[in-house]
């Protein structure tokens, strides 16, 4: 496997020093890559090291974020007030990068206080660059509290040639609380024909409710050790995404019909399912292009809108 070539190497090979100690890695099959040091920048250096933090509470004009702290590569230039609900209050992550190098970490931390219900997208796709020295991972805390809701449905994530990334989100749900999270992956830049050319991609999502566990779900990727065209795995499509909409204290099978007959009928290959514990409903989609994969995935976050807060999901615009 690669990350056991990469752990059998000399320390010069690897670009670190016999007095470095290997960094640690949020999952066995980083352990190689956490031990070798970026050539530029290294691990934590300013610019690396990406943080954020936003708290969303209710106020008598509806949702107001009411705390926000950014270091690069994230920046916040405020709210919007274009939300179908009048309640909800948006807010869409900038980067002035050009994507995830190696060697980045991201730290993000979302909280929703009891009755506020918000938004949180990205302004764009999230690149992750080529790779040839140690990984970029992601971690993503979301908090929603009594009676409110989040939609954190950011655009695709584009997996560049020899890239390595990781990423882990965990949910935890206050009673009464719901919640859309979704992500797409597309394995290259497909438009130029590269695809699944990335050396690894690893996605765990948790979601917890009072005192317990919902629900895991882990994707793992390595093109170079497994065919992510077989039977069981992506099969003959390329672009995949996830909807899980988290509804704890609602009906999660007549739920389940209601999402599987709003995405079917979407050109992507699309269904929905109960999740474990009455936690909600997951969605899978699977296509050959973002835009088709992303538009089924649409309908069913517009279903769940609906369902959930009484309104529809916002339109695609990112101003």
């Amino acid at each position: 496997m690669a990350t056991d070539a990469r752990a059998d190497r000399e320390p010069e090979e690897r670009g670190e020093s016999e007095d470095e100690k290997p960094t640690d890695a949020p999952h066995p099959a980083f352990e190689g890559y956490a031990a070798e040091v970026p050539p530029q920048a290294a691990v934590g250096a300013p610019g690396k090291d990406g943080v954020l933090e936003l708290r969303f509470a209710p106020s008598e004009g509806g949702t107001r974020l009411v705390y926000d702290y950014a270091t690069v590569p994230f920046h916040i230039s405020g709210t919007l007030g274009h939300d179908p609900h009048p309640d909800v209050e948006t807010v869409f992550l900038q980067s002035p990068t050009g994507g995830i190098a190696q060697g980045d970490r991201h730290d993000v931390t979302i909280d929703v206080e009891d009755g506020a219900l918000a938004h949180v997208s990205t302004q764009s796709s999230t690149k992750v660059q080529s790779m040839d020295h140690n990984y970029a991972g992601a971690e993503t805390t979301l908090s929603v509290g009594r009676n409110a809701h989040l939609d954190y449905v950011p655009e695709p994530t584009i997996l560049h040639a020899d890239s390595r990334y990781v990423q882990d989100l965990d949910v935890s749900l206050a009673p009464g609380a719901t919640a859309v999270v979704s992500d797409i992956v597309v394995p290259g830049r497909l438009a130029r024909g590269e695809a699944f050319a990335f050396e690894r991609y690893l996605s765990r999502v948790r979601a917890t409710g009072p005192g317990e566990l919902l629900f895991e779900d882990t994707t793992h990727l390595v093109p170079d050790e497994s065919d992510p065209h077989a039977p069981g795995v992506l099969g003959e499509y390329t672009v995949y995404g996830t909807t899980f909409v988290l509804a704890p204290d609602r009906d999660a099978a007549g739920l389940s019909d209601r999402l599987h007959e709003a995405v079917a009928e979407g050109e992507a290959r699309a269904g929905a399912s109960a999740l474990p514990n009455g936690a909600g409903v997951g969605i899978r989609a699977l296509g050959d292009r973002a835009e088709t994969v992303q538009a089924t995935l649409q309908a069913g976050w517009d279903c769940a809108r609906r369902e959930l807060i009484d309104a529809p999901a916002p339109s695609g615009r990112k101003y």
